[in-house]
């Protein structure tokens, strides 16, 4: 799955803040017809203790059964600092590096990030998106920014994720009484799809399966002590 390399990793918090602001218009809202998609990519990042290292992970599975249908990780060095806000230029780099090893072409890419629902509407899934140019939802564990009452406690509930508003994002309840989770457009999907998408990926748990599976993964190579080998895959 290549991805192309559309903009320059920036340097200073000025660049990335300059950057996001000139991608976001970019981030494209469409319905996206879920009863056809049938392969989504899971992707999540999870770093060492005390050691200035990564592994991103992506986890391909195959609906409506969600099998695993490919895995694959690799290991990096963040290449920019924690700020909030600016969470995409540390993680995105190595979730591009890591979707371009696949060998199967997911309809969707899911990741634990926000796309819309951000300060400057261009969170880590739009910034996915918008670079590869494929369909992306953000599924994050809790609101970055904005206010949203809580929906009932049926899954399937949700309410609006505001900021000053603008509907940025959906908290979405997934399993019966337990917290919701907060869907958001990252690109090429709009939030009826998106939500209906998460509902499909998300059958006995919380978060969805494509990333509890990456987020599993990812864990497991930090582990097993994996981290001086670059790509890995199984």
């Amino acid at each position: 799955m290549n991805h192309p390399h559309a903009t320059d990793r920036p340097a200073t918090e000025a660049e990335a803040l300059a950057q996001q602001r000139r991608l976001a218009p970019l981030v494209r809202e469409e319905a996206l017809s879920t009863a056809e998609v049938t392969l989504v990519a899971g992707v999540d990042v999870t770093y060492a203790d005390a050691v200035d290292r990564l592994v991103a992970a992506a986890v391909v599975l195959r609906l409506p059964g969600l099998d695993v249908v490919e895995r694959s990780w690799v290991s990096a060095r963040p290449c920019f600092p924690y700020v909030p806000g600016l969470f995409a230029f540390r993680e995105a780099p190595p979730l591009l590096d890591v979707l371009a090893t696949l060998e199967t072409v997911p309809d969707v890419v899911v990741c634990d990030g926000y796309g819309r629902a951000h300060p400057r509407r261009f969170g880590l899934a739009s910034h996915l998106g918008v670079l590869l140019d494929r369909p992306v939802v953000g599924v994050a564990k809790s609101p970055f920014v904005g206010e949203a009452v809580p929906p009932t406690s049926e899954r399937g509930s949700w309410s609006d994720l505001t900021i000053d508003g603008e509907v940025v994002g959906r908290a979405l309840r997934t399993r019966d009484g337990v917290k919701p989770v907060y869907v958001s457009v990252g690109h090429r999907v709009d939030l009826p799809s998106g939500t209906d998408l998460v509902l499909r990926l998300s059958p006995r748990y919380r978060v969805p399966e494509p990333i509890r599976h990456a987020d599993r993964l990812s864990r497991a190579v930090l582990r097993d002590g994996h981290l001086s080998t670059v790509y890995g895959s199984g």
